[in-house]
């Protein structure tokens, strides 16, 4: 897997901590560089550290599993991308806008920095399938989320919650074409 696949899967990856960061603009009443880089930290921390983590369980069962080892791969980018579609059309109506403050909640952005990473550990375990060097690609993942989360407080609080679902729609779509790209490469289909 080449740097330009690692590249989309993190922009991919990032669109949950993206959206999440611009709710998170949007509860600010005045946008401050510490908050950014605070949640820019979490988010991309977590971000960086899920994939690992999954590389290295999924290590643990290469053996067993590298010949459909592109299946699992494509099977778990296309959920966790269709997952991230569906919720676009069937999520939360009410969207995560709570009153404005100017402190952050750092149970609540330990929390969503969690749960907007949780697709990453599954991406990871594709990585040990795919042979993917794991410090490069944790690194760029880590980096792009840490920006667009960056980018996404300051989004949220100059712009408000309407480029919120699309950018998750992206993320999903970006998923499943690069699980399919991977199917189709390993299947033949595609050189």
């Amino acid at each position: 897997m080449g740097l330009f696949e690692i590249f989309m899967i993190g922009v991919g990856l990032s669109m949950d901590a993206f959206a999440a960061s611009i709710c998170k603009g949007l509860n600010m009443r005045r946008l401050s560089a510490k908050n950014m880089l605070i949640i820019g930290l979490f988010f991309g921390g977590f971000q960086a550290l899920m994939p690992a983590v999954g590389w290295i369980l999924g290590k643990q069962f290469e053996v067993y599993i590298t010949s459909v080892d592109h299946w699992v791969a494509f099977a778990l980018l296309a959920f966790i991308g269709g997952k991230m579609i569906y919720d676009v059309f069937h999520g939360d109506e009410d969207g995560c806008c709570n009153e404005k403050t100017d402190k952050l909640d750092m149970k609540e952005v330990l929390t969503l920095a969690v749960a907007t990473s949780i697709d990453a550990l599954a991406v990871g375990i594709s990585f040990a399938f795919l042979q993917v060097e794991i410090l490069k690609a944790v690194s760029v993942i880590g980096v792009i989320t840490f920006v667009l989360s960056a980018v996404g407080v300051a989004v949220g609080n100059m712009f408000g919650a309407k480029h919120e679902k699309n950018a998750t729609l992206a993320g999903g779509i970006i998923l499943i074409l690069i699980g399919l790209k991977i199917l189709l490469e390993h299947t033949g289909i595609i050189g």
